[in-house]
């Protein structure tokens, strides 16, 4: 038998609107939230893309978190986490951050529950439907608010930027790069490609993975043990000499 995809879609869970939020109590609000699924179904999102892609996701959050790890604005920054804006249809974007939240984890994220919406997105593609993230994903992100969306195309080795001109405004203009860098003003960070890799920048300092800087930890201390084990040859040749 044949289902009608929208028909599917409509019978997916979404989160109350907002007329029917502020008319729940407490406990209400708390057993929807509660009901809400902490997945989304592969008739929603697109299928996996492979390593590229989960490579591509795992280091843009490592190196995002370990960012807002240090003592500076709160961000919350996750990746696929199911998100519910009131009475829409749900969905799980790559890489997402909201500031000004506590960073525990989340299962799913009700903007209703949480008191905003997300602040940042991006898509990473390695192939896939690259019309809807350009086209589809530009106007109902503008239309939701979130303030920034980026379209990372790994396999293309290229980088889009959209911002919303203000709060307020629900169409996207599209950033321009300044001399290979996308800034962003939500994350006070700066976005480019070094070939089809994805980096950040601080200012002029690189956002450094894990896995890199445990190599330069380990770097240093192969540094500082070599040092350690000229100085013992040393000592022991003038302590040689000395007898």
């Amino acid at each position: 038998m044949v289902h009608d995809r929208q028909r599917d879609v409509d019978i997916f869970p979404r989160a109350p609107t907002r007329e029917q939020w502020a008319a729940m109590s407490r406990e209400e609000r708390e057993r929807v939230v509660e009901s809400l699924p902490a997945e989304v179904t592969w008739e929603e999102m697109p299928m996996s893309e492979g390593d590229l892609h989960t490579e591509a996701k795992s280091r843009a959050v490592d190196a995002l978190r370990g960012y807002f790890k240090a003592p500076r604005r709160r961000a919350y920054v996750s990746a696929e986490l199911p998100i519910y804006y009131p009475g829409e249809r749900r969905f799980a974007p790559d890489l997402l951050v909201v500031l000004d939240v506590e960073p525990h984890l989340r299962g799913k994220w009700v903007v209703s529950h949480e008191g905003k919406g997300l602040d940042w997105v991006m898509e990473v593609h390695v192939g896939g439907d690259r019309k809807k993230a350009a086209e589809d994903n530009v106007r109902r992100y503008a239309r939701l608010g979130i303030l920034e969306y980026f379209i990372y195309d790994r396999a293309r080795a290229r980088l889009e930027a959209y911002r919303l001109p203000s709060p307020d405004a629900r169409e996207y203009v599209r950033m321009e790069p300044k001399q290979g860098r996308y800034f962003s003003e939500v994350l006070e960070l700066q976005l480019q490609l070094e070939g089809a890799r994805l980096r950040f920048w601080a200012g002029n300092a690189l956002l450094l993975e894990t896995e890199e800087m445990t190599d330069r930890l380990r770097e240093m201390l192969s540094r500082e043990q070599r040092r350690l084990a000229e100085l013992q040859d040393e000592r022991e040749r003038l302590e040689a000499r000395g007898k």
